[in-house]
């Protein structure tokens, strides 16, 4: 049996080794890590897998079924389905990437500062949170779309908007668990201002869990962008959309599935991927939730 090499020793001794070795040891991770990679690498390299322009109007036939020259058959309009499938998955990790990332440092903001500022202060951001979340997201997209049209950027705001609450509410629980712990008045009592309380001692306890949950709450962002698409509400065509692929194949379901079944596949697997690979890094990352206990 051949002898790992040093090198490989001291990585699986790191604690990132070792989380990496339980995520391949369990299955449903390992498959939501190799689906969460499909789907990401196919959309960094979508403009070299696509077989075809996912914009041009061919002469050929149109909602014609899969075939060898078109994997996913076309649309109305003689497009090929599979190329628009692959290009419509920059449209929706760039809303994904950016809601998410937007979302957390929002959240991650406002929530401390609720959780550990003055009670008047954490009352107002409750009341603001409250307002915010009491509006439905799709009734709440038709009056931002009403303001500044329909667009990526119009859905990335409604999106991140709708978010930031969520985030917001889970920090500031924790941190009002936290600020009243015995290592934070032993820094307050050696003269650590809140700066340092909130960005040395409380912030790294409250993020890790936080990431996690956002990984979980990838598919449910894409799956907003696909509805509001969807509805006319989002990416405008001809910019290809899961959501406009679905569109453009409902409108035509009694001529041909296809459009809607290759519209909604990549939903489906961006939404198992990221829910299996976020459940293992929970149970990783979580002893109170590890399996294996």
């Amino acid at each position: 049996m051949a002898e790992v090499p040093a090198a490989g020793r001291r990585f699986r001794e790191t604690a990132l080794g070792q989380h990496l070795g339980q995520l391949l040891r369990d299955q449903l991770g390992l498959l939501g890590l190799v689906l969460v990679l499909l789907v990401v690498l196919s959309a960094l390299f979508a403009g070299w897998i696509a077989p075809y322009d996912p914009l041009k109007i061919y002469a050929g036939p149109r909602l014609a079924p899969p075939s060898w020259e078109h994997w996913f058959g076309t649309d109305h309009l003689g497009r090929d389905i599979l190329s628009r499938v692959i290009a419509g998955g920059q449209v929706a990790l760039q809303v994904a990437a950016a809601t998410i990332a937007a979302a957390l440092t929002l959240g991650i903001a406002l929530g401390l500062l609720a959780g550990y500022g003055p009670e008047w202060l954490d009352n107002l951001l409750l009341l603001l949170f409250d307002a915010v979340r009491s509006f439905p997201v799709i009734i709440f997209a038709l009056a931002v779309v009403t303001l500044l049209g329909p667009s990526l950027y119009t859905v990335i705001l409604v999106v991140t908007i709708s978010s930031v609450p969520i985030y917001a509410r889970i920090v500031r629980t924790q941190t009002q668990a936290m600020k009243h712990n015995e290592f934070i008045l032993a820094e307050r009592a050696m003269g650590a201002g809140p700066l340092r309380i909130l960005g040395v001692h409380i912030l790294p306890n409250v993020v890790g869990p936080l990431l996690i949950l956002a990984s979980m709450d990838v598919p449910l962002v894409i799956a907003v962008e696909a509805g509001l698409s969807f509805l006319g509400m989002g990416v405008r065509p001809p910019t290809p959309s899961w959501g406009t692929i679905l569109n453009d194949g409902y409108n035509y379901i009694r001529n041909s599935p296809w459009p809607v079944i290759a519209g909604g596949i990549p939903i489906v697997v961006v939404t198992l991927g990221f829910t299996f690979l976020g459940e293992a890094l929970r149970d990783i990352f979580d002893p109170k939730l590890r399996k294996d206990l």
